[in-house]
């Protein structure tokens, strides 16, 4: 139920900031699991703000549940730990998402 909670507060807050973005025009190409763009300084420093003020939100969310007793501290804090290396994986790939997983088919 946490998660869940978790997850419909992030896609909301997600949401909403996608709304006040202005639309990134992406190059396309054919090559399937890669990245069909890179973002300008000016791009990446607008994502990097909403991705930064997005985990603040999440890590205070976390903070509250520890505090009212729903999930354990060591818990809240692996969540939290979580949570800033996954912005860190961000960082690294230049605020661009991999969407593209490997399933395979059968």
């Amino acid at each position: 139920m946490v998660k869940l909670f978790i997850n419909a507060t992030a896609a909301i807050l997600l949401s909403a900031m996608m709304l006040s973005v202005a639309p990134v025009q992406a190059k396309e190409t054919n090559h399937p699991g890669k990245s069909p763009t890179q973002l300008t300084e000016q791009q990446k420093k607008e994502i990097s703000a909403l991705h930064q003020e997005m985990l603040e939100k999440r890590k205070e969310i976390i903070k509250k549940y520890v505090e009212f007793g729903v999930i354990p501290q060591e818990k809240g804090d692996k969540i939290i730990k979580h949570l800033e290396k996954r912005q860190s994986k961000m960082a690294q790939n230049g605020f661009i998402p991999k969407w593209h997983k490997h399933h395979h088919c059968r």
